[in-house]
């Protein structure tokens, strides 16, 4: 069971997970827009590469628009989700 925080501690978690997600979406932007991105020369063969790997900065982007979502609910009062799990059973 967890415990629920005060409406204060779960804004400023709100607060602070939103301007990570802004930095995150501007990060990706800038990597997609080619800004990210260190290009090598060796002869005729070139290899591109990011300086952070773009499925690591979307997958943070994914958690953290879950992780905002959780905590705008828990504003709203509703209850945080819960995972369940059923155990399929051949008898």
């Amino acid at each position: 069971m967890t415990r629920r925080q005060s409406k204060e501690v779960v804004r400023a978690e709100l607060e602070r997970a939103r301007t990570r997600l802004d930095l995150y979406l501007a990060r990706e932007q800038e990597m997609l827009s080619k800004d990210g991105v260190q290009l090598y020369a060796i002869g005729s063969r070139n290899l591109q590469r990011y300086q952070t790997p773009l499925t690591a900065i979307q997958a943070e982007i994914d958690r953290l628009r879950k992780r905002i979502e959780e905590l705008e609910a828990e504003l709203a009062g509703r209850t945080p989700r819960r995972a369940v799990g059923a155990v399929p059973r051949d008898w």
